[in-house]
């Protein structure tokens, strides 16, 4: 089973697709397309997928890299869909990407509140991982911490007024980028054509009209099936009526923001059921966010506006010893959620998603969130009705052959990580590499140092 993505291989998938009739074509390459490729792939269906630009461009690399277990929509009363994330998770920590994956402790530091109604949240979401079937070895169950153990956990807390915390565990994905990249390659293992650099111009229900941005040449690809999987920007190829939501986070030093391997729960003030979130990395970094904002306009690369960066570090610093500032802030990041339009503000628009075919025949997936993909792409391949076979991806692994690691190039990045990101996971060019097979590019100032030695990596690979 070849797994690997590389330009070759890009050449002869879009040889190949302009020549037969594909069952499915997918068209996006994000976390939603690339679970339908694989998925539609794995029941045997001659499958396609034609990316504008590259694997997770879009909101999937721009996530808070969790693996939600629901909690958030069980306080909401949405108990379906609750359980549906918990199941998910669950599926994606035992079963198909435990190397992409782990344990996540989270800590919610109280002061004059005694916490009550938040603890009673983390039983009921203990009980929803229960329901799931996800062992507790995996993910504790929650637990009243002191203000000495608080403190331990995460050194940067505030000490005066500190009386203890409440601990919890959720899953937490190496990178949400590199999750999508896997799914990919795993898509293309089972036969599915990857293609990145495939802008669609035209879709219909039996195929595409696609332009090579590399050539500028148009082909033409046709389909028994055409599920338009492209997030944010489904409305340019079908009629859904979508209202995005912009989510900003915030990356800083994890030693300077006094945080080690515990992430940090902390509430917005004047909200119920809202927080920021102090995510610890791998890298030594930390990712500090998020927001809900409506948004208009959908650019390729959202940038984050400056009333966001003053929201997360005057929230932030509610609870930390020392206030946060923008000199703590390394770089930024955006995403834009897919939300169907309906009453209410953003942030209380429903997570679900829905499978809608056009008049057109174009089956559209969209909706839903990153934890729930897997359920979101089986839904998208069942109404096709173009077999029989049921979903398979709860059994299958995702790839995995991270290279020994070589020369560093930027923290937690080597030189054997670009070659395999060249050879193996498609990579094209050096903001592949920079911004989505690794994620030097978040910090300017390791872009700046980082990019010409991949350059040249890239013309000897």
């Amino acid at each position: 089973m070849n797994t690997s993505l590389n330009a070759a291989r890009r050449a002869e998938d879009l040889e190949a697709a302009q020549r037969e009739v594909a069952d499915v074509l997918v068209v996006g390459g994000g976390v939603t397309g690339a679970g339908v490729a694989l998925d539609a792939a794995s029941r045997g269906l001659k499958t396609v997928l034609l990316e504008a630009h590259d694997l997770a461009f879009g909101t999937s690399r721009w996530s808070s890299k969790l693996v939600h277990g629901g909690l958030r929509y069980l306080a909401k009363g949405d108990v379906r869909l609750a359980h549906e994330s918990a199941v998910e998770r669950g599926i994606l920590m035992t079963r198909t990407a435990p190397h992409l994956t782990r344990t996540l402790p989270m800590l919610f530091p109280l002061h004059a509140t005694a916490g009550h109604f938040v603890m009673s949240g983390f039983r009921a979401g203990n009980a929803l991982r229960i329901a799931a079937r996800t062992p507790a070895d995996v993910l504790p169950g929650p637990r009243r911490v002191s203000r000495h153990e608080a403190l331990a956990l995460v050194p940067g807390l505030d000490a005066e007024k500190l009386t203890g915390g409440l601990l919890s565990y959720d899953g937490q994905l190496v990178d949400d980028a590199r999750l999508v990249v896997a799914l990919a390659r795993t898509a293309a293992g089972h036969g599915a054509k990857i293609i990145t650099r495939a802008k669609v111009g035209t879709l219909q229900g039996d195929g595409a009209e696609a332009r090579d941005t590399l050539t500028g040449t148009s082909f033409t690809v046709r389909a028994r099936a055409v599920i338009n999987a492209t997030g944010v920007w489904a409305g340019t190829l079908a009629p859904v009526p979508l209202r995005p939501s912009r989510g900003s986070h915030l990356v800083l030093d994890a030693g300077s923001a006094g945080i080690t391997a515990t992430a940090l729960t902390i509430p917005v003030p004047g909200e119920r059921n809202r927080y920021a979130f102090l995510l610890p990395q791998a890298n030594g970094r930390a990712y500090l966010g998020l927001t809900d904002e409506p948004v208009d306009e959908i650019p390729d690369v959202p940038v984050v506006p400056e009333s966001d960066v003053d929201f997360l570090l005057t929230t932030a610093s509610r609870v930390l010893r020392r206030s946060l500032t923008r000199q703590d802030v390394l770089g930024s990041y955006a995403g834009l959620r897919p939300l169907l339009q309906a009453e209410g503000t953003t942030a209380d628009l429903s997570r679900h998603h829905a499978v809608l075919r056009a008049p057109n025949g174009v089956i559209t997936i969209v909706g839903g969130k990153l934890t729930t993909y897997r359920k979101m792409a089986a839904d998208a391949v069942n109404a096709t009705n173009l077999t029989q076979i049921p979903c398979r991806t709860k059994d299958i692994r995702l790839v995995d052959d991270r290279p020994a690691p070589t020369t560093p190039i930027a923290p937690g990045v080597t030189e054997a990580d670009v070659v395999h990101a060249i050879r193996h996971e498609g990579a094209l060019d050096v903001d592949d590499v920079l911004d989505r097979r690794t994620r030097i590019g978040l910090v300017p100032s390791d872009r700046e140092k980082a990019a010409p030695e991949i350059a040249e990596l890239l013309t000897s690979a």
